[in-house]
């Protein structure tokens, strides 16, 4: 089926995708700590990674969440952008654009996962659907389990 809008009007519509500071997603979050009373996190903190044994700006990411003083750093994943395997749904137009984008996405998120964890910190990967009211407890024990841990 063909795209309903132009191709300015779908770059427009696009164009409004915020990458951080979703309702969904981190505002849902810091929703969640500050009614539960969780402190000590700050959110979208440039965190240098070492790649290759160089440390440099393009090595840096910037986790959704982070507690630097138990180096926990939390990324909230959206199921369409990151593939989640429970409700990732294929789209039916520019299939090979969007498998190629959302691969690409997958493999960023393993590869900045594993330098975070060789650079000594805890990374927690929550998906979108883990917000949900009726999953708040489970998500709390996770979080404290990792802070725990640090």
């Amino acid at each position: 089926m063909p795209d309903v809008f132009s191709k300015a009007k779908r770059s427009e519509v696009m164009s409004r995708i915020r990458s951080h500071g979703n309702k969904g997603t981190e505002l849902r979050l810091m929703a969640v700590f500050r009614a539960q009373g969780v402190t000590g996190w700050r959110r979208q903190i440039r965190l240098s990674i070492s790649q290759g044994g160089m440390r440099n700006d393009r090595g840096a990411v910037r986790p959704d969440f982070v507690f630097r003083r138990e180096k926990v750093a939390i990324f909230v994943d959206g199921c369409f952008w990151h593939g989640c395997p429970e409700h990732f749904r294929r789209p039916k137009s520019r299939q090979k654009f969007w498998d190629a984008k959302i691969a690409r996405n997958i493999a960023r998120d393993v590869s900045v996962t594993k330098a975070l964890r060789k650079a000594g910190w805890r990374v927690l990967r929550l998906w979108e659907h883990e917000l949900a009211k009726q999953r708040e407890k489970r998500l709390l024990a996770r979080l404290r389990r990792a802070l725990a841990r640090a």
